[in-house]
């Protein structure tokens, strides 16, 4: 046999032969780490800011909150969300003062209460994760805060700085951080709240201002020696915060990561000259004393977290709701965590890969884009969502949560045919409340990924009322344990009661018009326009879709030019005040330029809102938000459309991936089978190896014969 094609057949028998072994081919992990305790994930965009202080983006908090601890944090699994302690040692209760610094009881009324102050004391023997900022010499001076362009020769990255360092973390931490907040500079997206809030707060952003022209290193120094009028360190783990008045939503505030402590330490050791040129700096290398650190940032390929070695510590809860003692939820209960070593997130920006990459079991959980949709979920029969028979034999588990957001569709109040508090108006409103039949958008054109929304007050949220109790009765009807959309011909009889019977004006015999503003631009865009106006069409109405780009639709609604619209809210914070102040007259957008997009104003919903944003929760509580919900049904400002619904999958080994939509740091909570893990995967991933084998047969037949052939002639000619 000549040495080419014996050469060609050992390296066929070769290739074959190594496509026997179990290994996955296509396997994106080093071997080594195939049964280590690790979480695999993905992000579709970079993180801009890793610093506390700027970031106000939900993909930067993906990994933020696993790093940073404010002193508050959501319970895990309990339901309407409540806050409980983390970095601090319990949820500060406010003391209220009138104007002459006297001691006012807990119940006394908001307009005799001059300032609130929140006493936040710290959990001792915290520490902050290793980090060459925090590095000191045997004299205890930090070894790396007077550097020079010579010292930092060979540096490149935060890992190449030999030494590390670690200290406690104590009250100053969090009054630096505050004072960062009102720093021009830092551009924090809160600055303009805080000053609203906290005292002093304005004026030291107003001083700080005048230092704008600083250098870094000065503007360090000019921060440290400032002092906030109302903030206080009492001791070494204990601070106080004035607030303006009363405003019981602060301490939501404090569970964000705007309020979590920063060393003075890291803006000096960020600061130093050289230091920005090699991207050293607090967007990308941040320093928490959270369960994890981040150990990697590579954002075009990949991020990593990692176990924090220096984390105080904390338990998996043993408190959830009644459907969690027998869900499985709870069989950490007591158990130390984080349970996770490792986190290793992907760059995958498009949804087919990291679909498949799922579907592989390269990665722990997924959500559904729209192209995966019927191949992850079906809708039962009476609507629900349910897994697909091959997600079901995958293993996979389908999770779904109400977000606390709201999409509605709402009518501008000061326009003269949909607006106003005539009876007229009230009776069109309500009749295109029914038509508009927002169980079938959301099926349509959400995948049925929502929830009809039958008020402004999303599941979760304190003052959210389930089962009959909470249908909107102008739209919908309780009937077999369910709500049920009025028919076409009750919002027909309310038409004819407003004098448009059959979509026509009866005081001047013309069709009724109405313009509709939207921003709209794509084909799918196209089509849900045209379901739009068939639901107005069912009443005889005729809609006018006005479209346009996003700025110009912005400018109709703060000019209130407009007469219908869709908009949405997402919530800062899980209160009701930050739902229904979408209502309260005050805050229209035209006369006032606040959030009340509809203009809507209602004498009596204004003063039941003025009472209850001050009040904390509780059946009175509950009973004046009952009472404004019920004002706004009766006057039907929106057609209250729909509650997002998060979807997401998980394997069958990643266990506690509860949803909570409104707490980012759950990593902490989740837990691995990596012998399960890998397992699956083999199985699932078994290399194909029969085309080769039938290949290199298929060779063999073609050339044993023709290397026969050469053979004989070899030896004819030999001969």
């Amino acid at each position: 046999m000549s040495n080419g094609i014996r050469t060609g057949l050992l390296s066929l028998l070769v290739l074959a032969l190594t496509g026997c072994t179990d290994a996955a081919w296509n396997d994106p992990y080093p071997g080594a780490d195939a049964e280590d305790n690790v979480y695999y994930s993905s992000f579709e965009e970079r993180p801009k800011h890793l610093d506390p202080a700027r970031s106000y983006s939900s993909n930067e908090n993906a990994f933020l909150a696993q790093i940073y601890e404010p002193p508050l944090q959501y319970h895990f699994l309990l339901r309407p969300y409540r806050l409980v302690p983390l970095s601090a040692a319990e949820v500060p209760v406010p003391s209220y003062f009138d104007a002459e610094g006297n001691r006012l009881p807990e119940d006394a009324p908001a307009s005799a209460i001059d300032r609130s102050d929140y006493l936040i004391r710290i959990q001792p023997g915290i520490r902050f994760q290793p980090h060459p900022a925090l590095a000191q010499d045997g004299d205890g001076r930090y070894r790396y805060h007077a550097l020079s362009e010579a010292d930092l020769g060979g540096i490149n990255r935060l890992a190449d700085f030999p030494q590390v360092g670690s200290r406690e973390l104590t009250a100053e931490d969090f009054v630096y951080q505050i004072k960062r907040l009102a720093a021009p500079w830092r551009h924090s997206p809160i600055s303009g709240v805080m000053s609203r809030h906290i005292r002093g707060f304005g004026a030291l952003a107003e001083q700080l201002g005048q230092r704008d022209q600083q250098g870094e290193l000065e503007r360090v120094a000019t921060l440290r020696e400032a002092r906030i009028a109302g903030v206080e360190v009492l001791d070494r783990h204990s601070f106080r915060i004035s607030v303006e008045g009363k405003y019981p939503q602060f301490n939501y505030w404090l569970a964000m990561p705007f309020f979590a402590p920063m060393p003075w330490e890291a803006d000096v050791f960020h600061a130093q000259p050289g230091m920005a040129g090699r991207n050293i700096v607090l967007d990308w290398y941040p320093i928490g004393t959270g369960p994890y650190m981040l150990s990697e940032n590579n954002p075009n390929l990949r991020m990593v977290l990692a176990r924090n070695p220096n984390f105080h510590g904390e338990r998996y809860p043993s408190e959830g709701m009644p459907e969690d003692l027998t869900s499985g939820i709870l069989a950490d209960a007591g158990k130390p965590i984080p349970f996770i070593d490792r986190a290793v997130y992907s760059l995958e920006k498009e949804n087919i890969p990291r679909w498949n990459k799922f579907l592989q079991g390269y990665y722990d959980a997924s959500g559904i884009s729209s192209d995966a949709f019927d191949q992850a979920v079906q809708i039962d029969t009476q609507g629900e969502p349910i897994l697909t028979d091959a997600m079901r034999e995958q293993g996979v588990e389908l999770l779904t949560s109400v977000e606390p957001s709201i999409f509605y569709m709402g009518f501008n109040m000061l326009d003269p045919v949909v607006g106003g508090d005539s009876q007229r108006a009230r009776l069109l409103r309500r009749a295109i409340s029914i038509a508009v039949d927002f169980e079938e958008f959301i099926s349509i054109f959400i995948n049925g990924r929502g929830l009809a929304a039958q008020g402004p007050v999303p599941a979760g949220i304190f003052g959210h009322r389930e089962g009959e109790a909470g249908i909107n009765p102008f739209v919908y009807t309780w009937r077999d344990g369910r709500a049920i959309r009025r028919g076409l011909d009750e919002a027909r009889v309310l038409m004819e009661q407003a004098g448009y019977r059959g979509g026509v004006d009866q005081e001047t015999g013309r069709s009724l018009a109405i313009n509709y503003e939207a921003v709209a631009t794509g084909p799918d865009d196209r089509a849900r326009m045209n379901w739009i106006r068939k639901q107005f069409a069912k009443l005889g109405i005729e809609l006018v879709i006005r479209s346009t780009d996003y700025n110009r639709f912005q400018e109709k609604i703060r000019n209130g030019t407009g007469q219908v619209f869709m908009w949405g809210w997402n919530a800062d914070y899980p209160d009701p005040e930050n739902f229904l102040f979408l209502l309260y007259g005050p805050n229209g957008k035209v006369e006032h330029q606040g959030e009340n997009a509809a203009n809507y104003v209602n004498a009596e919903f204004d003063r039941l809102f003025d009472t209850m944003k001050f009040m904390d929760d509780g059946p009175e509580r509950q009973a004046i938000i009952d009472r404004m919900i019920e004002v706004a049904r009766t006057d039907a400002p929106w057609v209250w459309g729909f509650f997002p619904k998060a979807f997401s999958l998980n394997h069958r080994w990643l266990y506690n991936a509860h949803p909570n939509q409104m707490a980012n740091n759950t990593l902490k909570y989740r837990r691995i089978d990596p012998e399960l893990r890998e397992r699956l995967r083999h199985a699932w991933n078994r290399p194909i190896v029969w085309p080769l084998w039938a290949l290199a047969g298929l060779i063999l037949l073609l050339v044993i014969p023709a290397w026969w052939m050469v053979r004989r002639r070899e030896r004819s000619t030999a001969l």
